[in-house]
């Protein structure tokens, strides 16, 4: 889970609802002011949502690309969708780069990085670019899927709020940061954020069909990410032909954590796959 350090909105970051093919997508949105190098999607992970990019937001803006980061399907405020599998998930992010242009530079951060995986085998020629942030080649390993087990059992029986509190037991934060996290959990539709973390307990590992799908590939994880062993995204980045970029300061959510660091790291690997020179991060 990604928590954001405040939720106010920078400049040239706005709001957006997309009407999809289930309903109403949420989004966060910036457009490019200058030449447009392209365009960018975000997809956030498990127990997540938009709000987890909102800093990197106007600096790849400013960079030169639009960006788009959005509520998966029945997370936080996002309509609920009726094909909660990690291809359901998938086509919900290439509706969404149809709707952009038809090709994108599609990243996702932990969960969201095995729905940006799939979505690269259905259709790579719709992903300009793959970004994969804090996430591996598959399901979480055993230590960590254990708690994932018993709360995907108890998904859909306990209320959301009970297992929010139960989460959050003992840990302070600002009242404001508090309060959007309680709202976030309970407004998931529970039975997407069962399949997600069904889903983190045991997806098949695709990598072998994501490098055959030939498209660009950057990996990246914070230096003290602490979700998929650091072996196993080293592993999975050799196999993708590349080696994972660390961004210092930061553990699983860098793009909260150090997203000046972020966007100046992946930001050459984002030009060279683009067409127009576009500014530099500052």
């Amino acid at each position: 889970m990604s928590v954001p350090k405040s939720l106010d909105l920078p400049p040239g970051v706005e709001p957006v609802t997309a009407v999809g093919p289930d309903g109403d997508i949420a989004m966060l949105s910036a457009k490019t002011r200058g030449p447009r190098r392209g365009h960018i999607l975000l997809i956030p992970g498990w127990t997540g949502s938009k709000e987890d990019f909102t800093p990197v937001l106007p600096l790849l803006a400013h960079a030169g690309f639009d960006v788009d980061a959005y509520d998966q399907p029945g997370q936080y405020e996002s309509a609920p969708g009726s094909d909660y599998s990690l291809e359901g998930y998938a086509r919900t992010a290439l509706w969404l780069v149809d709707a952009a242009g038809g090709s994108s530079h599609v990243l996702g951060h932990s969960f969201g990085g095995l729905v940006a995986q799939r979505a690269a085998v259905l259709r790579p020629t719709a992903i300009a670019s793959l970004g994969l942030l804090c996430t591996g080649p598959g399901a979480l390993g055993d230590t960590v899927t254990r708690p994932l087990q018993r709360l995907a059992a108890a998904l859909g029986k306990v209320p959301l709020l009970q297992l929010h509190q139960l989460r959050e037991q003992g840990i302070k934060r600002p009242a404001q940061i508090t309060a959007f996290l309680a709202r976030r959990f309970t407004s998931n539709d529970a039975a997407s954020l069962k399949a997600m973390t069904q889903l983190l307990i045991d997806a098949p590992d695709i990598i072998a069909e994501v490098a055959a799908a030939r498209v660009p590939v950057w990996v990246g994880r914070g230096a003290d990410d602490d979700a998929w062993p650091h072996e196993i995204q080293d592993a999975m980045a050799r196999r993708l032909g590349t080696e994972v970029l660390v961004v210092p300061a930061s553990g699983h959510s860098p793009a909260v954590e150090n997203p000046v660091r972020l966007v100046e790291d992946w930001l050459p690997f984002l030009q060279r796959h683009s067409d127009v020179d576009g500014p530099e991060v500052h």
